[in-house]
């Protein structure tokens, strides 16, 4: 057998092989980002779905605690101010995933994703106490009307 033939066919295998290689590379990094941005776009969500189950939550309760609900107590405008303020910040990073994600390096993305974790992180404690508070200002005021209707 030639030896240029088999040196020449050694050659294109290897050049293959390189090739095949980073055709799966160029398609796993690919398959990674979108499930970096799919991963981004629904914490989005349940950051969004959370802050709106705050803002509902702290409006039921002022609701129940004020004399007159259609004035709202300073804490709950401060209240209202802090959830306000969480959603266009989430505003923000929805604008920036979709005019910088595509352009974005996977630790760009990976940070994001982080960051958001993290402002849930944060949340989910304080929506816990908020639906425990909902829960204990829910039964005094039935014991109140009970006590109210007793007499």
């Amino acid at each position: 057998m030639n030896p240029y033939l088999t040196l020449g066919t050694t050659a294109l295998l290897v050049l293959l092989i390189a090739l095949l290689g980073a055709v799966w590379l160029l398609r796993r990094r690919q398959a990674q980002r979108g499930a970096s941005l799919r991963g981004l776009l629904d914490l989005a969500d349940r950051l969004e779905a959370d802050l709106k189950t705050c803002r509902s939550g702290l409006q039921q309760a002022h609701a129940v605690m004020s004399l007159n609900p259609d004035l709202p107590a300073a804490s709950e405008q401060d209240a209202q101010h802090a959830i306000d303020a969480g959603l266009r910040g989430l505003l923000q990073q929805r604008l920036w995933i979709r005019d910088r994600s595509p352009q974005a390096s996977q630790r760009e993305l990976d940070e994001a994703a982080a960051s958001m974790r993290s402002t849930r992180d944060r949340l989910q404690p304080l929506l816990q106490a908020l639906t425990q508070a909902q829960s204990d200002l829910n039964s005094a005021m039935r014991e109140h009307i009970r006590r109210d209707s007793d007499t």
